[in-house]
C-alpha cells in the first residue's frame, strides 16, 4: 500500500487508515482462525459471521471513501484517491475469496474430524467384540454377521444421537439469543413507551403554552394599536392647537375689530319679536332720548346764550364808549339797563335740533365670535361721549 498523500483532508486520511486496519485484522486474524477451526459447528458459524460482518463494514467504508472523491480539490488528489479506492475494492474481493476458501477448509476439517471420530469409535467397538469371541470357531462363524449388524446399528444410533445433541445445542443457543433479543426489545419498547408518554405531556404543555402566547400576542397587538391611535389623536390635537388654531388666529386677526351683538340681549329679543316691534321700540327709545337730551341741554343752552349775549353787549358798549363821552354813557346806563335775554321757543327748538344732530343716537353694533376666543365688543359711541350716555 503506498503512503497516504499529505494533501488529503484529515477526514479522508482517518477513513483510509481505518480501512487499512480493518483489512489487516480480517486478513491476518479472522480468516486464519476460520481456516484452522475444526469444530464444533457453532464455533465455525460464529467465526464466519464475524468475518461476514467485518467484510460488510469494510465495504461500507470503501463506498464512503468513493463518495469523497468528488469533494476533493484538484484533479491530482481526486485521481490518487480514486486509485486508492480501486485498490481497496480489489483487496475486498480477495478477502471475500479467502473467506470462502477458509470456510470450505473449516467445513472439510470438521467433516474429517467427525469421520475420524466415528471410525475410531467403530474400531474400538470392533476390537472389544473380537476379544469377547468364543474359542469355538464354529460358533464365532455363526455369530459374526449378527454382531456386525448390531454394531453398525449401534454406531448409526450413536451418530444420530450426537447429531441430535449438536442440533439441540445449536437450537438452545439460538433460543438463548432469541430470549436475549426479546429482553432487549422489551426494554427498548418500555423506554420508547416512557419517552412517548414524556413527549406527549411535553407536547400538551407546549400546546397550552403556544395557545397562551397567541392570546397574549393578540392582546398586546390590540393594546399597541389602541396606544398608537391614542398617540395619533394626541399628536393631532397638539398640531391643531399649535398650528391650525394659531394660524387661524393670525390669519383672522382683523376679526377682533368687528363688533359683536352677543351682549345686547334686548336687541336680540326684539329681533325675535319681529320688525314691527323693533320699529315701535326704536321710536319709543328715540323719543325718550330726545326728551332726555332736550331736558339736559336746555339749561346749558340758556346759560351759554346769556353769557354770549352779555359778552356781545359788553363788547359793543366798549366800542361805543370809545366814540361817546363818558357823561352820555353814564346817562344811558342809568336810564336803560340792558335786560338778560331769555331763549325763545324757536331758539330752544333749534338748539334741541342741533343737540340731537350733534349727539347721534347710539345703535347697537353686531359682534362676530372668533375661533376659540371670547367675542370682542366695540364700545358704543355713547360711551365715548361725555355729555350723552344712553342705555337701551
Amino acid at each position: 500500500m503506498p503512503p497516504i498523500p499529505s494533501q488529503f483532508p484529515e477526514e479522508v486520511k482517518s477513513l483510509i487508515s481505518g480501512i487499512e486496519r480493518r483489512h489487516n485484522h480480517i486478513s491476518q486474524v479472522e480468516i486464519p482462525e476460520l481456516r484452522k477451526c475444526t469444530g464444533p459447528l457453532a464455533v465455525q458459524q460464529s467465526l464466519a459471521e464475524e468475518v461476514r460482518q467485518d467484510t460488510i463494514l469494510l465495504s461500507k467504508q470503501i463506498e464512503d471513501l468513493d463518495l469523497m472523491v468528488d469533494d476533493l480539490r484538484g484533479e491530482k488528489n481526486r485521481k490518487e484517491l480514486k486509485e486508492s479506492v480501486m485498490s481497496f475494492r480489489q483487496k475486498l474481493d480477495n478477502l471475500k475469496a479467502e473467506t470462502r476458501a477458509a470456510l470450505l477448509a473449516s467445513k472439510k476439517a470438521i467433516d474429517q474430524r467427525a469421520r475420524s471420530n466415528r471410525e475410531e469409535l467403530f474400531a474400538s467397538s470392533v476390537l472389544s467384540e473380537k476379544d469377547k469371541q468364543p474359542v469355538n470357531e464354529k460358533s464365532r462363524i455363526l455369530l459374526l454377521p449378527s454382531e456386525d449388524a448390531l454394531m453398525q446399528a449401534n454406531a448409526d444410533v450413536t451418530h444420530a444421537l450426537r447429531r441430535t445433541i449438536a442440533l439441540m445445542q445449536t437450537e438452545l443457543e439460538r433460543s438463548v439469543l432469541s430470549t436475549q433479543l426479546l429482553q432487549d426489545s422489551t426494554k427498548t419498547l418500555l423506554s420508547a413507551s416512557e419517552q412517548h408518554d414524556t413527549l406527549s405531556s411535553v407536547m400538551h404543555a407546549s400546546k397550552q403554552l403556544v395557545t397562551a402566547l397567541e392570546k397574549s400576542d393578540w392582546l398586546d397587538r390590540v393594546l399597541i394599536l389602541l396606544a398608537f391611535i391614542f398617540f395619533l389623536l394626541v399628536v393631532a390635537f397638539i398640531l391643531k392647537q399649535r398650528i391650525l388654531d394659531r394660524g387661524l388666529r393670525i390669519a383672522f386677526w382683523w376679526t377682533r375689530f368687528i363688533p359683536s351683538f352677543s351682549g345686547d340681549a334686548e336687541l336680540l329679543w326684539a329681533m325675535e319679536k319681529g320688525p314691527a316691534e323693533v320699529v315701535q321700540s326704536g321710536s319709543q327709545s328715540l323719543s325718550s332720548v330726545v326728551v332726555s337730551v332736550a331736558s339736559s341741554v336746555a339749561p346749558v343752552a340758556t346759560v351759554v346764550l346769556s353769557s354770549s349775549i352779555s359778552s356781545v353787549t359788553s363788547t359793543a358798549a366798549s366800542e361805543e364808549s370809545q366814540y361817546l363821552s363818558p357823561q352820555y354813557t353814564e346817562a344811558l346806563e342809568a336810564e336803560s339797563p340792558l335786560p338778560t335775554p331769555s331763549p325763545s321757543p324757536s331758539q330752544s327748538s333749534t338748539s334741541d335740533d342741533e343737540v340731537e344732530s350733534a349727539s347721534p343716537i347710539p345703535t347697537p353694533v353686531p359682534s362676530i365670535p372668533l375661533h376659540d376666543s371670547e367675542p370682542l365688543t366695540q364700545p358704543h359711541a355713547a360711551d365715548h361721549d361725555p355729555a350723552v350716555h344712553v342705555e337701551l
